[in-house]
């Protein structure tokens, strides 16, 4: 499988602006061969977008996943794209991995970040979301999620080999360790691919890190892009490329649970 991560500029409330960037990096990333485009957290709504969030949110069959369900059927890639989900009386901070006219596959972010998030989400359930695409097992998580490494292994457990993590990772002085540092250990000690997907730039409410990044199961990096500038990055997904290091590092297959 060949994946493209797009690191965008969100235009924060402007949900048709946000969807045409998308799409545009859809057709790009056909161009370049990519079966999946994974866009940031909140692509659609755009991350600082503040209460005006819950006025954007939708459905998951709503027009805004539609409309990138037909750049989808379209472009023949699959898309992973970050969007505020109206369900249940609730706002959900959910990604949907949405392929041509297959009703979406949602994934509600279970551990919110700071009040911001907690004032505007209701947290998701802690769960295994998860999709066949391209031969591959394909396993959803939010940004702050990944930081805790019982919902990377979760997904390990069940088979995953790509963990697609769209985010909203802000400048900080530890940016650069969780993008550059922390992703490829979460790829190392679960023996997954993991794509981190990031904004960039800055809106009224937070400057982004940027530092999208590919990580390998032996925690190279595949491919990163810088902390300032939009950026496409698309690289091959290739689990049997790194059949020596499951073989060397067999975490899941050690791991032992508390009685």
């Amino acid at each position: 499988m060949r994946i493209a991560v797009l690191q965008m500029q969100a235009r924060p409330g402007d949900a048709a602006a946000n969807i045409k960037q998308i799409g545009r990096a859809a057709r790009e990333a056909a161009a370049g061969g990519a079966d999946l485009l994974i866009a940031p957290e909140l692509a659609i709504t755009g991350y600082g977008a503040g209460e005006a969030i819950h006025a954007l949110a939708e459905p998951a069959d709503g027009p805004a996943l539609s409309h990138l369900a037909e750049t989808s059927a379209e472009t023949g890639v699959a898309i992973i794209a970050g969007f505020a989900e109206a369900d249940e009386g609730a706002v959900w901070n959910s990604a949907a991995f949405i392929r041509g006219g297959e009703p979406a596959v949602v994934y509600r972010k279970s551990h919110l970040y700071a009040d911001y998030e907690r004032n505007l989400f209701r947290p998701g359930t802690p769960s295994a979301v998860t999709v066949q695409h391209a031969g591959q097992k394909l396993g959803l998580l939010i940004c702050y999620d990944v930081e805790f490494p019982e919902n990377v292994r979760r997904l390990a457990q069940v088979g995953c080999t790509l963990i697609a993590v769209p985010t909203a990772l802000p400048q900080s002085d530890h940016a650069a360790f969780i993008a550059r540092s922390m992703i490829p250990v979460r790829a190392f000690e679960n023996q997954v691919f993991v794509a981190y997907a990031n904004h960039c730039g800055a809106d009224e409410r937070f400057a982004y890190a940027g530092l999208s990044t590919v990580a390998a199961p032996d925690g190279k990096v595949l491919t990163g892009a810088e902390n300032v500038g939009e950026a496409l990055l698309i690289t091959d997904v290739l689990p049997s490329a790194y059949t020596a290091s499951a073989e060397e590092n067999t975490y899941l297959r050690d791991l032992r649970s508390v009685e």
